[in-house]
């Protein structure tokens, strides 16, 4: 993940001659409650009903939950899958499938796509969707799409007209307001071998969803978490904070480290996340954006085996991610293709992302090199959380498709899953708080 302090002179100036980009009509927008959800995807299903009609999502726990408790149960656990994708069928799916997708069935014999029934399980609170239809005739996209005015907490452009806007709705979804966790990041080499990169403590924190009436303003921080690690013993005590405002243009990305052996806090301008994460790892202002419309895709969704699996053991196999804890559904998505402006620096020449029209999470991208060829892929593995009318996809991976290794992080089972909880002080948001945390 890069967070990169100010942008090319070449592309500033371009980007902050152009003027706010309108919002829609207000006869576009009452498509919003009627054809399409308040979030702006398409409440029908599809014309062969494999995507079924949009019902409001889950709500409602299975009888197996315990409330209050952060290990939520799979409640589709006794189903089948409808049909199996591998190496030896791929090209007949390969129009519904990622490029990295189709590059491991075809890579890996062992590598398994298994296709469940769809289940459109996205719910989110009722001031975020009211929040969200008003910003469809009021919220504005500035520079070029590098910033956003007059938005309320929710969906920014729930019908997006760019594909800089649909990013904005990627990174300003409602992902709940404060998340605790604590969680493993494993990487598994091109041998085959997994290893524990990180145990650590995330604490998340979405700021503008504190205050659900008050516009989001410029240099308000839409997002920031803190991350202390305590495992493997050769990085237990480092610690990591970031934040992000809504304007990158006049304040971009933050981040800050403390490494025990240091004993001091230092800022810094490029932060690896143990991997890059596909949630978080825009680098929006580097890329021009454009939206490639909606497609239908078989993706991951719905993924509770894998998001509270107790045994990360069983999850890491040579190659790839066990397949039987992988659940793919077909659900419509919005394709947006990210192209490195000229005079830009990035290790991706090109990125395509595919934003599940529910909730707005990114469920999985694909990453080209500077020769064109695909160099990585990821993954976000969506489950509702129902008792909190939370689309959460904590558990992220990335593929290296070039060295043949891989690795997935947010593995929280093994440490009792998700929590929401209050919001931490001011104070343990400084970066100060960091040494004290820090401390082995």
């Amino acid at each position: 993940m890069k967070f990169v302090k100010s942008l090319l002179a070449a592309s500033l100036i371009m980007a902050l001659a152009i003027d706010a980009q309108a919002s829609v009509s207000s006869q576009e927008a009452a498509k919003l409650g009627t054809s399409l959800t308040l979030v702006g995807a398409e409440k029908a299903g599809n014309a062969d009903g494999s995507i079924p009609v949009y019902n409001g999502g889950l709500t409602t726990a299975p009888a197996s939950f315990k409330m209050g408790d952060s290990m939520r149960p799979d409640p589709y656990a006794d189903e089948k899958p409808l049909l199996v994708i591998n190496g030896k069928n791929v090209d007949q799916y390969k129009g519904m499938l990622t490029a990295t997708t189709t590059e491991l069935a075809k890579r890996f014999p062992s590598y398994r796509i298994d296709v469940y029934p769809t289940h459109r399980t996205a719910a989110l609170p009722q001031a975020v969707l009211n929040n969200s239809r008003k910003n469809a005739t009021a919220a504005k996209s500035l520079k070029g799409g590098l910033a956003i005015d007059n938005a309320l907490p929710g969906v920014p452009f729930p019908i997006p007209q760019s594909g800089a806007e649909a990013m904005w709705n990627f990174l300003l979804r409602y992902q709940g307001v404060n998340i605790n966790s604590k969680y493993d990041s494993w990487s598994v080499d091109s041998a085959g071998v997994p290893s524990l990169a990180v145990t650590g403590e995330a604490f998340i924190s979405f700021p503008i969803y504190e205050n659900l009436s008050k516009p989001i303003n410029n240099s308000d921080i839409y997002y920031q978490m803190k991350l202390s690690y305590t495992g493997p013993a050769r990085r237990a005590g480092e610690s990591i904070m970031l934040k992000d405002a809504a304007n990158p243009v006049q304040q971009p990305g933050r981040a800050w480290q403390y490494l025990p052996g240091q004993r001091r806090v230092k800022q810094i301008s490029i932060l690896a996340y143990d991997t890059p994460n596909p949630g978080t790892a825009h680098a929006l202002e580097l890329y021009d954006w454009t939206l490639v419309g909606k497609q239908e895709m078989i993706v991951p969704y719905n993924t509770y085996k894998l998001t509270y699996v107790r045994d990360p053991n069983s999850l890491t196999t040579p190659n790839h991610l066990a397949p039987d804890f992988v659940r793919w559904e077909k659900h419509r998505v919005w394709v947006v293709e990210g192209n490195l402006k000229a005079g830009a620096k990035h290790i991706y020449q090109r990125r395509r992302f595919y934003l599940d029209e529910d909730s707005w999470a990114a469920l999985a991208s694909d990453q080209y090199d500077a020769s064109g060829q695909l160099y990585r892929g990821s993954f976000a593995f969506l489950s509702q959380s129902y008792d909190q009318q939370v689309p959460d996809a904590t558990p992220f991976m990335t593929y290296d498709l070039a060295r043949g290794s891989y690795n997935i992080n947010g593995v929280v089972g093994p440490h009792g899953g998700i929590k929401y909880i209050a919001p931490l002080s001011t104070a343990q948001w400084s970066p100060e708080s960091m040494a004290g945390a820090g401390i082995r």
